[in-house]
């Protein structure tokens, strides 16, 4: 099996990923009653002897093996060292091995040109070898995954350095970014600023970009707490976590909490559960299990329209919610509902150009068969995609739930989000309103702010040409390969 690696840039990736560590560990713990060391494990986790100071790789060997300690296959950056020291202090702190860490003291300022041009330079060499490090404890690393926020400076800045690393070191290992999108409220004045130049640097070196943002976020939330405070079945609840660094174990019952959970740790969480969707085939077998690489392959037709909307259903953990499940039908069409999307676009206004679904659970083939030739009617496929659908089924499904879907839809409605976008830039660049705080760093030149508006506007005209006198033509269903 393939081994991955997950790189968290600054604030906003690295809790990210501490919830998406934390949930991993929890779904394999649920389906590994005996604490065996296995190839589901490894793609995610390694397995060493911790007697020794450099900590020994113990490997997958036969399958049989116990755990000793769990280490994640990840590198912890930020250029502010609160966040991460503090995902050192609490229960997951065993789980990182401390030789991936690489922090800072000042941070970035909400600056991608402090990011990428200062700290991404000073700290190269650095990065190169922390991810290199990581990288040789794989037997056959398929896939670098990025977290990080667009509107910050860390995350923007020193997230897409890293990027140009990638693709400059591991030309080869695919590059899969789930980014962060400020929302048009956002506080940060120069996010439009950041998430720009930052997006340049995300179409010219990524392979696949899972856009995510802060608004909708914060919308499926609300939602869920509506939901919540409707439902009979009972109040939010937390469940308990344990010292998971060396051993595997399960959460068993539920303890209330009397302490609220801040906003963006619901918001963390649902982008954590998208990404445990997302790598469940290559964490566990299944009847029609996709590579990550065949999300690369089957979804993305041109390289530079490389960014998938994304939805998914259910939203949350029944382990933490106690909502009732959906009926499997109605999953699917809450996949396809802008309710659930972690995005805020309406792809019923665009061309998909592709779109693959993830489903894991109790699910039949002709479950997705039926639910697809029911939905396909109302969905506008480009013409010469007659293979529009890439399907996957995996066989264990999430924590507390029967089944869960996952959508990725490459669909031409994001030039309206980058139209969005483009006009919050605009108004800030067309006054060169704090252009000063940019151009003061050594190796940032104002041009750079033109080539970034210039291939945006690129990415957007793309996406205008596919839209142009398409014939309305439905794609054939693909359901095996």
């Amino acid at each position: 099996m393939t081994q991955s690696v997950v790189i968290q840039v600054g604030q906003c990736g690295n809790q990210i990923g501490c919830r998406f560590w934390d949930l991993a560990l929890r779904e394999h713990a649920a389906h590994n009653k005996k604490g065996l060391f296995d190839e589901s494990l490894g793609s995610f986790f390694r397995n060493v002897d911790s007697r020794f100071e450099n900590p020994r790789d113990l490997g997958v060997g036969d399958g049989k093996s116990k755990i000793s300690s769990l280490k994640a296959r990840a590198v912890l950056v930020d250029m502010e060292e609160g966040v991460v020291n503090e995902l050192l202090s609490g229960s997951l702190r065993d789980v990182f091995d401390h030789q991936q860490l690489l922090t800072d003291v000042s941070g970035c300022g909400n600056n991608w040109a402090v990011g990428h041009k200062l700290y991404g330079s000073q700290y190269q060499e650095q990065l190169i070898e922390t991810i290199r490090h990581a990288a040789e404890y794989c037997d056959c690393l398929q896939c670098f995954f990025l977290l990080h926020s667009m509107g910050g400076g860390t995350g923007s800045g020193v997230g897409t350095a890293i990027l140009s690393l990638l693709r400059d070191e591991y030309p080869e290992v695919y590059r899969f970014v789930t980014a962060v999108y400020p929302s048009s409220e956002d506080d940060v004045i120069t996010s439009p600023y950041n998430s720009v130049l930052a997006m340049k640097q995300l179409t010219d070196h990524a392979d696949c970009v899972l856009p995510v943002e802060n608004q909708a976020l914060i919308d499926i939330c609300q939602k869920i707490t509506q939901a919540q405070s409707t439902s009979s079945v009972g109040k939010r609840t937390y469940t308990s976590q344990g010292k998971t660094g060396s051993s595997l174990k399960s959460s068993k019952g539920s303890v209330s909490k009397t302490t609220e959970e801040k906003p963006f740790d619901a918001m963390n969480n649902i982008v954590a559960n998208l990404l445990l969707n997302l790598t469940s085939s290559s964490r566990f077998d299944g009847s029609l299990n996709v590579d990550l690489n065949e999300i690369c392959t089957n979804l993305v037709p041109f390289p530079r329209l490389h960014y998938l909307v994304t939805s998914q259903t259910p939203l949350y953990a029944l382990s933490d919610i106690r909502i009732p499940a959906r009926r499997l039908d109605q999953m699917f069409s809450d996949a396809f509902s802008r309710d659930h999307q972690l995005l805020k676009a309406d792809p019923k206004n665009g061309l998909y150009i592709a779109c693959g679904l993830i489903c894991r659970g109790k699910v039949e083939i002709s479950d997705i068969r039926r639910n697809i030739d029911r939905l396909r009617p109302s969905l506008k496929f480009i013409h010469w995609n007659t293979d529009g659908w890439k399907t996957g089924l995996c066989s264990v499904a999430p924590v507390g739930h029967p089944y869960s879907l996952l959508t990725l839809a490459n669909n031409t409605c994001l030039r309206h989000n980058f139209g969005e976008l483009k006009g919050r830039f605009a108004k800030l660049y067309k006054r060169k309103a704090h252009i000063h705080h940019y151009t003061s760093i050594d190796g940032m030149e104002e041009d750079l702010f033109a080539q970034s508006l210039e291939s945006l506007n690129s990415l957007m005209e793309e996406y205008n040409q596919l839209e142009t006198k398409q014939p309305e033509v439905a794609p054939r269903l693909n359901i095996a390969r």
